[in-house]
């Protein structure tokens, strides 16, 4: 009898707890982040390059994926080709006219569980002063503690954009779809 009293007092103060939070805030860690973008050039060969810098916040919610939000942005100006001519071409009138529209940004608006360790989310990405609605497959890499007492989380995307619909017009042999993969590492908060 004893023993009931016990359990039933237990069950009786874990049932007035609050539940657990499985939601984690994640802060994009620009040293081990990077956008990196791909376009066909002249139809021989790419250009490639990177924006470096990325920042922003996720929280991944474990027990419920749609509670999950993403809002990642990155300076346009912080274009990086290894060629200093072309990064002022692509941060001119001709591209992403850098001062007129200073940041590359994109914010989720919903989140859904995907296969195996991906979701699908949904959000509005700004560029060249143009707000487009997309979905893109966000993998979970990885997550771990590095160094020891600091939990890190991996995320990857890539997926291809139009500059046209981003008011963009490509000058010619500069293709107008580009491919971008979007790497990031955030540091548990």
């Amino acid at each position: 009898m004893k023993r009931m009293v016990i359990l039933a007092a237990v069950a009786a103060s874990l049932s007035c707890a609050s539940p657990a939070n499985s939601a984690d805030t994640f802060k994009v860690d620009p040293v081990h982040s990077f956008i990196l973008f791909r376009a066909h050039h002249g139809k021989i060969g790419f250009v490639c390059g990177r924006f470096n810098d990325p920042s922003g916040t996720f929280v991944l919610d474990g027990s419920d994926p749609t509670k999950s939000t993403f809002a990642v942005e990155v300076p346009a100006a912080n274009v990086d080709t290894h060629n200093e001519q072309r990064d002022e071409h692509i941060k001119g009138p001709d591209y992403l006219e850098a001062k007129k529209a200073p940041a590359i940004a994109f914010k989720s608006t919903s989140v859904k569980k995907g296969k195996d360790d991906t979701l699908e989310v949904t959000g509005t990405m700004d560029l060249h002063g143009v707000s487009k609605e997309m979905t893109v497959t966000i993998e979970l890499v990885g997550k771990g503690e590095m160094p020891a007492g600091v939990t890190r989380q991996g995320l990857e995307a890539s997926f291809v954009i139009k500059l046209s619909d981003f008011g963009i017009k490509s000058p010619p042999g500069v293709a107008d779809e580009v491919k971008l993969t979007v790497a990031l590492e955030g540091i548990k908060q």
